[in-house]
């Protein structure tokens, strides 16, 4: 696992600029470093060692006519297979790694190459004689990919980088806020609109696409689409094959030239992984309060296996004592509370000596596994009612104030494309334009955000849908964000074995009447995964990451922490102040429960402060 930067000018002294440019990555990297840079690139790279840990390795990498010029961050799991065809093709090999197997498919397949291509995955290729870079992202956004155009002497340029922060180091690099992102953050929790960013011209290399640059000319295309249909197999073929395919996965992921471990929490998602995987090591995190602690599951699990667990209590005050340094990690304002002990247990595992864990993200998005893919009883009671009835009491309960039972009747009555953005929602649209300044209330509206990724999945069923959404908006803003960066700030891998090329291939087939089904999300999971683990922890119901940011904002030390915030004076240039104050206070004073907004804006004006006023300063 590493981090790479770079940029296309015809500017002088490239090299202290990428020197620092990668220094603001070294954690991504620590073990090495390396750099190329020419009249028109410039390429810098920091190594995590994990394959062939010789200097062989190091890069960027070469072609073997030394025409072209390789950075590359992730792993590429079919690179053994791939590195046998190319040596019968005539291709030599002077290392045991993957990237050199990419530069070598590149020479013989040219842009051809990511279809062949098994991993997690962000590189850029510089090809000297035709002057064109050439750079991909894989299918699911695992690995973080930034772009930034920008002009130098009257010229167009680009900038590249895993992390946003490296950009800072160029001088063509213009930091500002991008007016359009505070707004639908307030109700997603996360940067929601696929491209942009909160850095205003930062954009996302989408998961699944591809670049070419060439003569000042950025072009962007797609190589993948998820594609969920039902394939009509029975329920029995289909459990048959996703433990097939998670088993091979698994086997896939643990090959590593350091040592290895995973992540393991009461659910049966990371269980499914550690039952398959079988480290020597597992690793957990909970905290104080008992009701918000898995760790006793993990605990049990791992003794049912023979696997050491390592675990670890966390507080309030661990969790707000680094938020400042969570949020510089992000890049970007993110506040799902699930980030925090994310940190902590990467911490956790690089601090035992492991340098390579595996963990249980995009189970859920892929099999159906969260709550809202199936009815609550209050919907099932409604479905008895004829349809124009419930249908026409969600379209006026839609404009009447909050009641209780008003998110059954909408979800009831209204198409899913009205009612569910997604896993979370943490502001209305309306809510957040009233806490807003003018100059921030015109962000981009939330339903043009979801309806772009709805319109590619018109006619699936409503579970198909709430899936789709949730994959290219929710796993590859927030889950796969969170888990790059927070075990990237402790200079970790993390691997993630659901989210394979295959298994998403047996998972693309399996119909949603095996996915929600006997009262359960995940059912079809559920029913493969009984052979590896016990009853109690494949029927257990989802709890997520549950976090007490409930109680802490009770705490005098917690809500003054945050009313410092609030109160400041950079904070009344995006929020109305007696606005968030209010909603700060009612919390405190036990009125109502507004932690998750709290949090939202909080996590905000962190983000705010570490990188427009400490970083300026």
């Amino acid at each position: 696992m590493c981090g790479f930067v770079g940029f296309f000018d015809e500017r002088e002294k490239k090299e202290e600029i990428l020197q620092n440019m990668m220094d603001r990555i070294v954690h991504r990297g620590p073990d090495m470093g390396g750099m190329y840079y020419d009249e028109k690139a410039a390429l810098g790279f920091r190594r995590l060692s994990i394959l062939d840990l010789s200097e062989a390795g190091c890069q960027p990498l070469y072609s073997e006519d030394g025409t072209k010029v390789l950075v590359f961050n992730g792993e590429i799991y079919n690179y053994l297979e791939l590195r046998e065809e190319l040596k019968q093709k005539g291709y030599h090999f002077k290392s045991n790694t993957d990237s050199e197997v990419l530069i070598h498919g590149y020479v013989e397949y040219g842009e051809e190459i990511v279809h062949k291509l098994r991993g997690m995955f962000a590189f850029c290729i510089w090809d000297k004689e035709e002057q064109k870079a050439f750079g991909a992202r894989d299918i699911f956004g695992i690995k973080p990919y930034y772009l930034y155009e920008y002009t130098e002497a009257q010229k167009p340029c680009l900038m590249i980088a895993s992390e946003i922060k490296s950009f800072l180091e160029h001088p063509g690099f213009e930091k500002e806020v991008n007016e359009k992102a505070l707004k639908p953050y307030l109700t997603f929790q996360y940067s929601s609109q696929p491209e942009e960013t909160f850095f205003k011209g930062v954009k996302r290399l989408r998961p699944g696409h591809f670049f070419t640059y060439k003569d000042g000319a950025l072009s962007v295309g797609q190589y993948w689409e998820a594609d969920f249909r039902d394939e009509n197999r029975s329920l029995e073929e289909n459990v048959k094959r996703i433990q097939e395919v998670v088993e091979d996965s698994v086997k896939a992921h643990r090959h590593s030239d350091v040592p290895l471990g995973s992540f393991l929490s009461g659910g049966i998602d990371s269980s499914y992984i550690t039952a398959c995987l079988m480290p020597d090591k597992t690793f957990s995190v909970g905290f104080e309060q008992e009701s918000f602690d898995e760790t006793t599951m993990a605990e049990d699990l791992s003794n049912i296996l023979g696997i050491e667990n390592i675990k670890r209590t966390i507080t309030g005050d661990d969790c707000m004592g680094k938020l400042e340094e969570i949020q510089y990690h992000m890049d970007e304002p993110q506040s799902n509370p699930s980030t925090l002990p994310l940190y902590f247990l990467a911490k956790l595992v690089k601090d035992n000596g492991v340098t390579v864990v595996l963990s249980g993200e995009g189970a859920d998005e892929i099999f159906g596994g969260y709550e809202w893919y199936d009815m609550d009883q209050g919907q099932r009671f409604l479905k008895k009612f004829p349809a124009f009835l419930v249908r026409g009491a969600a379209r006026m309960a839609k404009h009447l104030p909050n009641f209780k039972g008003k998110t059954t009747l909408l979800r009831a009555g209204l198409p899913v494309e009205e009612t569910f953005i997604g896993e979370a929602l943490i502001f209305e649209e309306k809510e957040a334009e009233q806490i807003l300044t003018d100059a921030y209330r015109g962000g981009t509206p939330v339903k043009e955000i979801t309806d772009k990724v709805y319109a590619l999945v018109k006619g699936k069923d409503d579970v198909t849908k709430k899936q789709f959404l949730d994959l290219k908006l929710f796993m590859e803003g927030d889950i796969l964000q969170k888990a790059d960066k927070m075990s990237m700030a402790h200079s970790l891998e993390l691997r993630v074995p659901f989210l394979d090329k295959e298994v998403m291939k047996v998972a693309e087939g399996i119909g949603s009447d095996q996915k929600i089904a006997h009262g359960t999300t995940k059912f079809v999971l559920r029913e493969a995964s009984k052979g590896k683990i016990p009853k109690e922890w494949y029927q257990r119901t989802k709890k997520g990451f549950p976090v007490p940011i409930r109680i802490w904002f009770t705490e005098e030390k917690h809500y003054h922490y945050a009313r410092e915030y609030f109160a400041s004076d950079f904070a009344g240039k995006f929020f109305k102040q007696e606005e968030i104050l209010r909603i700060l206070d009612e919390h405190y004073k036990g009125n109502a429960n507004h932690a998750r907004k709290i949090y939202t804006v909080l996590v905000f004006l962190v983000w705010y402060k570490r990188y427009f006023i400490e970083e300026s300063a």
